[in-house]
């Protein structure tokens, strides 16, 4: 049975990775701190399966790293753990280093030192590219990070590809553009829309705070980009591989998707009112600097043509599908919770 280290494991992407693995036959090991308690929902689905377990330990925690990765000698590992939110990263970013930086090179150390033959895949991230002149980015776009976060992810990226360089080992970066789902963290603001949305649908809310409705990203669904993880570990040659749509949409495009899913019309902040005064049966969408970023990425979009290609991979769920599924899964979260039916 082949066996798999997932750090990361309770946030989005390790949870639907270590679904994934289960069902193909794995033994999971899921790396959680000591003081991590959100994200267990997500694992609902594993917890209970005997071939899923959870080790304690963390990224900043070299001596504990070395010992799970020596004890363990996990055929793959899956580096999915960071500190991912990118406003974060100004407020802190000795953190977000110590976590995206030095916590990618003491795994690699421990897999060098101890378990060699460990397969390993680093998640990385569009924002390594930042303030990109290319109209979309491809494995050899150029580095242009435009927040600590995007400068520490492409450290990782770097020391990633240095290892495999360096020492033959079998190292790959999943350089994964902007994705979602049901299980995205409530601080992120896709996530934000749609569950804003479900309270305003239940009249828990009368409207949406906002930052820069037209920055750009290219979205998919995790899932799908989960796949892609396996699939990039799975290729006979250690690589880096882009995993986007190839499709790009505003903030704006999104939220309005999102209000389209359920039947409520938006009243943008500014936006006129009728005849009467009054703003109908609309909703406001409130545009605030305080969700500014200092440095701003006004475009992401990912050329995936390489993964295609070589790996056969290619997203399966269409932005529309990903926010409606998100939507309905928040509505009837809130429900739920409010002892509704």
């Amino acid at each position: 049975m082949k066996t798999a280290l997932i750090t990361g494991v309770t946030g989005q992407d390790g949870s639907y990775l270590a679904e994934l693995l289960l069902k193909r036959g794995y033994r999971v090991y899921g790396l959680n701190r000591r003081k991590a308690l959100a994200g267990m929902d997500n694992l609902k689905n594993v917890l209970n399966n005997n071939n899923f377990e959870m080790v304690e330990g963390d990224l900043s925690e070299e001596s504990r790293l070395n010992a799970i990765i020596r004890d363990l000698q996990p055929n793959e590992i899956y580096n999915l753990a960071a500190q991912t939110f990118v406003p974060y990263s100004w407020t802190n970013p000795l953190y977000t280093c110590n976590i995206n930086c030095l916590g990618v090179l003491r795994i690699l150390e421990a897999i060098r030192i101890y378990s060699p033959g460990s397969r390993f895949y680093q998640a990385s991230s569009s924002e390594i590219f930042g303030k990109t002149k290319e109209k979309s980015q491809n494995e050899m776009t150029y580095h242009y990070p435009r927040s600590p976060y995007g400068c520490s992810k492409s450290f990782g990226f770097n020391i990633a590809r240095n290892y495999r360089e360096s020492y033959g080992l079998f190292v790959c970066n999943g350089i994964l553009f902007n994705h979602e789902s049901e299980r995205r963290g409530l601080e992120f603001v896709t996530r934000k829309i749609t569950h804003t949305l479900a309270e305003i649908e239940l009249g828990l809310s009368e409207k949406l705070i906002l930052g820069n409705l037209n920055a750009r990203r290219d979205w998919g669904y995790a899932p799908d980009y989960v796949k892609a993880m396996w699939m990039i570990m799975h290729h006979k040659k250690p690589d880096d591989y882009i995993v986007s749509t190839g499709e790009d949409h505003t903030i704006r495009d999104f939220a309005e998707l999102a209000f389209k899913a359920v039947g409520i019309d938006i009243r943008w902040e500014g936006e006129g009112l009728n005849e009467k005064g009054l703003a109908g049966n609309k909703v406001l969408v409130e545009v605030s600097k305080k969700y500014y970023r200092p440095a701003e990425v006004d475009i992401l979009k990912g050329n995936a043509s390489k993964a295609r290609k070589i790996l056969g991979w290619k997203p399966e769920t269409t932005f529309e599908e990903m926010i409606k599924r998100m939507v309905e899964h928040d509505v009837d979260l809130l429900k739920r919770s409010n002892g509704e039916n």
